[in-house]
């Protein structure tokens, strides 16, 4: 796989709602599948969201550990954009996610995951 296959652009939304685990992607659920789908070069189902996302946020937190101190517990539905704003200022709009390696996500099918 060439470098272009294996890093993509991602808005910080879409990134901090997975290594927060708030909700906080401009394109919400969508964003959330986007970044999942592409680290883990699958296509999962909702009810595989959080096993995936517990295999790619230490990936994600690796990449960028300028996101480890990034603290969500006060984010709600009245204030979330004003702090996502306040993110893109301090880390960017964009940042450039690589793949998990081959190994860090086990591939399910949906149906038999879904019914264990």
């Amino acid at each position: 796989m060439n470098r272009s296959q294996n890093e993509r652009e991602f808005h910080l939304s879409d990134v901090l709602s997975i290594t927060t685990g708030r909700l906080v992607s401009l394109r919400h659920m969508e964003g959330e599948y986007d970044v999942l789908n592409f680290m883990t070069d699958d296509n999962l189902s909702t009810h595989q969201l959080p096993r995936a996302a517990d295999e790619c946020k230490p990936e994600l937190l690796k990449q960028h550990p300028q996101l480890c101190s990034v603290d969500a517990s006060c984010v709600n539905s009245e204030n979330w954009t004003d702090w996502l704003n306040e993110q893109i200022k301090k880390f960017g709009e964009c940042l450039t996610v690589r793949r998990l390696a081959k190994g860090q996500h086990v591939h399910r099918n949906p149906i038999d995951e879904a019914v264990r």
